[in-house]
């Protein structure tokens, strides 16, 4: 079973969102249960679980369509800023670690707990396709389809 890039994309931007909603869902809960501190901890590493994600995404894209390139003899040119983000999401992961033992102002517990709501938002996506039977979305047609070339109508 073959899936467009189309089926992809969409995939990866319900994990960005759901990375956010977890990450904020969590921290509310967490402020509620444990204090404004652990909360603000949440999310901080919620918001660096979804950076880390996307500036992943966007670096293996970018590298991708470079070979891509090259492969159809066109001289690719990838940008110094994949390559920093590339790196940046490393630098960013390290210097949370030492805010974490450093200072001790923010729970170092809930900035991993933040962490993990790309996790859980992959997760849920996951979920979320064997659920659906990995169908992908036609736009327009009224149907799905579900990767074998059948087409089974789409219930609205």
């Amino acid at each position: 079973m073959e899936m467009s890039e189309e089926f992809y994309r969409a995939a990866e931007r319900r994990i960005e969102w759901l990375t956010a909603v977890v990450g904020a869902t969590a921290a509310v809960w967490a402020g509620i249960r444990w204090g404004w501190r652990f909360a603000l901890g949440l999310a901080l590493g919620a918001v660096i679980a979804w950076l880390n994600f996307r500036w992943l995404e966007r670096g293996v894209s970018a590298l991708l369509a470079s070979v891509a390139a090259r492969a159809g003899s066109v001289e690719p040119r990838v940008s110094r800023w994949v390559y920093a983000a590339l790196v940046g999401r490393m630098a960013l992961l390290v210097a949370a670690l030492c805010v974490i033992l450093k200072s001790g102002w923010l729970p170092g517990v809930a900035i991993l707990a933040g962490l993990f709501s790309l996790i859980a938002g992959v997760l849920i996506e996951v979920s979320y396709e064997v659920v659906s039977g990995f169908r992908e979305r036609d736009s327009g047609s009224g149907e799905a389809s579900s990767g074998n070339g059948h087409r089974t109508p789409r219930i609205q």
